[in-house]
């Protein structure tokens, strides 16, 4: 009785040895700041400016600066037209709705203020290249597709033309059709949004 009695003691003293060790373990590893502020936690790191491997090797010359491309996105309350904007371009996207009726190409009476918005920004750009692309959905043939959104980058395209009157200007007119999606096109709000045409530039130097 006495030895099963010790026996179990040995068991459970070795068993808390244990567990204690394991726990002790565990928390050694635990951070003591939360993940992520661990560098603003520490002592400031100390630098030796005269440590050789902070100097570029003999002959060797710094890369020239590069600004990173910034890209902002403003679209308006109705998501009928949204503007990009980058470091080199910026982009008009159009929602077929607002400028056309239904499978047309004919441009509707509320879309010719907003081409010459965009005809406005242009001029501002001072620039001399303008891509005028058509976008359609997924529903209807591939082939309809292609043709339709042609139709319509060719329809937005006279009107900036004729707003610009600038033959320095030169324009490429494609029709992607289905083509490039920006939204699901499973969705009637993400098939509004791929009806779309688009109108690019790059942005003045100046």
């Amino acid at each position: 009785m006495t030895t099963k009695r010790s026996l179990a003691l040995t068991t459970l003293v070795l068993a808390a040895n244990l567990f204690g060790t394991a726990t002790a373990h565990a928390d050694d590893t635990t951070p003591s700041v939360p993940p992520g502020t661990e560098a603003s936690a520490s002592a400031p790191v100390k630098i030796d400016p005269t440590d050789p491997d902070l100097k570029l090797p003999e002959g060797a010359t710094l890369a020239e600066p590069k600004v990173l491309d910034i890209k902002s996105v403003v679209e308006d309350q109705s998501g009928d037209e949204r503007r990009e904007d980058t470091n080199a371009d910026v982009k008009f996207a159009l929602q077929a709705e607002v400028l056309f009726s239904k499978d047309s190409a004919r441009l509707s009476g509320e879309s010719k203020a907003r081409i010459d918005a965009i005809a406005e920004e242009i001029k501002k750009q001072n620039a001399t290249q303008v891509r005028v692309f058509g976008f359609t959905d997924n529903l209807g043939s591939s082939a309809h597709g292609d043709v339709l959104s042609r139709q319509r980058a060719n329809a937005v395209q006279a009107v900036l033309d004729a707003d610009l009157n600038d033959s320095n200007i030169t324009f490429e007119v494609r029709g992607y059709g289905e083509q490039y999606p920006i939204a699901d096109n499973s969705t009637e709000a993400g098939r509004k949004k791929n009806r779309r045409v688009e109108v690019s530039f790059p942005r003045s130097a100046s």
